[in-house]
Formats: C-alpha cells, sequence, structure tokens
C-alpha cells in the first residue's frame, strides 16, 4: 500500500526557492533543501524526482509569484508610462525591500542553467517572452494613442526595457543602492520620450 504525502508541496517548493535564490543552484545541496523544506531526501525525490524537478518547479513559482502580476500590471489599462514606471520601481523594491538581496531567478537561471539545461532554458524564455509581449501590447497601443514615442518600434522598446529590467536586477545583487537603482530606472524610462 503506497503511503500518502504528508506535507505541502507548495510551501516545500517555497522553500526550495529561498534556497536557490541565495546559494544558486550548483551551490544548493540536497542537504540544504532538507533543511530548509523540513523534507528527507527521499520525500523530496519522491514528490519532484530529483534536484532538478523541485528547481524546475521553483521556476514555475517564481514566475507565478513575480513575472505574473508584471505582466498582469501590464494588462491592466492604465497609463503606460505610470504602469512601465512602476513595473521598473516595483523591482527596485524587491531588489532593496526587505534587506536579504535574494538574487533574481531568472537571471541566475539564465548564467547557470540555461545553456545546459533545455527546460530551464524554456521555462525562462516563457517568462521573459510574456513580459515582452505585455510590454510590446501596452507600447504599440500607446503609440497608435501618441502617448509614447514612435521613434523605434514598439518590439524594440519591449525588449529594451525587459533588458533594462534584467539590468537592474544584476546590477542589484552587486549593489543594491536604492537611490541609485531608481536613477537608472528612470534612464530606462526616457527611452518612451
Amino acid at each position: 500500500m503506497a503511503r500518502t504525502r504528508e506535507f505541502d508541496l507548495d510551501a516545500a517548493v517555497d522553500a526550495a526557492m529561498d534556497v536557490f535564490r541565495r546559494k544558486g543552484y550548483e551551490g544548493t545541496s540536497m542537504r540544504d533543501l532538507s533543511e530548509a523544506t523540513g523534507l528527507g531526501s527521499g520525500s523530496i525525490y519522491a514528490a519532484f524526482g530529483s534536484k532538478d524537478g523541485l528547481y524546475l518547479a521553483v521556476l514555475d513559482l517564481y514566475r507565478q509569484r513575480y513575472a505574473t502580476p508584471m505582466v498582469d500590471l501590464l494588462r491592466s489599462g492604465n497609463d503606460p508610462r505610470a504602469v512601465i514606471r512602476e513595473v521598473f520601481i516595483g523591482a527596485v523594491d524587491d531588489i532593496t525591500g526587505d534587506g536579504r538581496h535574494l538574487s533574481c531567478l531568472i537571471v541566475g537561471a539564465s548564467m547557470e542553467r540555461a545553456h545546459q539545461d533545455v527546460r530551464v532554458a524554456e521555462r525562462l524564455r516563457s517568462t521573459t517572452q510574456s513580459l515582452e509581449l505585455a510590454l510590446y501590447d501596452l507600447l504599440a497601443e500607446a503609440q497608435l494613442r501618441g502617448q509614447i514615442t514612435t521613434d523605434r518600434s514598439a518590439t524594440d522598446l519591449a525588449g529594451f526595457l525587459v533588458t533594462s529590467l534584467q539590468g537592474l536586477r544584476v546590477m542589484g545583487a552587486i549593489n543594491p543602492d536604492r537611490a541609485a537603482l531608481t536613477r537608472y530606472a528612470e534612464v530606462a524610462l526616457t527611452c518612451l520620450n
């Protein structure tokens, strides 16, 4: 008779996310994951198949928790400049807000895992494309209404803004200076003028 799981998968993934954000994939051991989740390695393997399986679940949760709300905000239909600024300042808040300075999983996974794991690369591509598409839709509509510059295509602006947003996260990992990151965000937003 098979045993039933007596733990909360979502809580385990959430706890593992924190570890992966602090230590990266390679720096995280099964012992680290067991300590963080309160699960034995056997339970982790039974639930996720492997450390890789847990990491993929963490990437999915990260998208749901951080990228999806940004996409929803961009699709809210509010003033395009204000909404895009809110996304950037929200990223600065995330980088500097809690004092823990956890790294962005998208940036970390891009540097550490995307070149060797197709499943990771696919998840990262999907996440960044959803953000870029939401930005494109917002920017294309704003250009049609004459609210932002038409000097550059909405495609190029959206790509540049996603790149700038990820760049803020990289710089925030190096130096989480809120004032400086806010200034850099404001410079990026000048592309809309």
